[in-house]
């Protein structure tokens, strides 16, 4: 069992019905999935570029992802429909708590100039969404043989219901949202 979960069913979903004031440990929110995207805009080019990012996302998350297609035409950016114009995996299960973990405690320590995360990036129902610029930053990615930098969006599911739950679970977990300092 992953080492997030365990802690989480052990000490955390406690703390965090306390804190929320919940009475019931199943309305104690949780984390439901979690989703990586990579848009591939230079693939709709180079077809060997969707392959490179398929391998990327594939060691990234450890499961294979699923190539998204285009469902409209937009010609300002000269996109047919049926094209393939990014890659997802959405992470359930063990997979989704050892990628939360290495996310918190390796992935984002390693971003440079990184100064914690907007708290503005909750969707209002508590899913949490933030944009990695440079997918170097992964421990599974060797720096060394790469051809260009992609960037990724992850976002991360959760059963709360509202974005106060949603912190709430998140800042337990160790998630490093920016201090709100008023200067005056």
């Amino acid at each position: 069992m992953a080492r997030l979960r365990e802690e989480y069913n052990k000490t955390l979903k406690k703390e965090l019905a306390k804190e929320l004031g919940l009475t019931n440990l199943m309305e104690v929110p949780t984390l439901k999935k979690i989703v990586v995207n990579v848009g591939a805009g230079a693939a709709i080019s180079e077809a060997e570029a969707l392959e490179e990012i398929v391998g990327l996302v594939t060691q990234i998350s450890g499961q294979k992802p699923v190539v998204n297609k285009a469902r409209k035409a937009v010609s300002a950016f000269k996109v047919r429909e049926g094209m393939e114009i990014g890659v997802s995996v959405i992470l359930r299960g063990n997979r989704m708590w050892e990628f939360f973990d290495k996310l918190v405690n390796i992935v984002f320590p390693r971003i440079k100039d990184f100064r914690g995360l907007e708290v503005s990036a909750f969707d209002g129902s508590g899913n949490y969404s933030v944009g990695i610029e440079d997918h170097t930053v992964f421990p599974e990615i060797d720096a060394n043989n790469i051809r260009k930098i992609r960037s990724l969006e992850v976002t991360i599911v959760t059963t709360a219901k509202d974005d106060k739950s949603g912190k709430a679970l998140l800042d337990k977990f160790g998630f490093p949202f920016k201090k709100n300092v008023n200067r005056g």
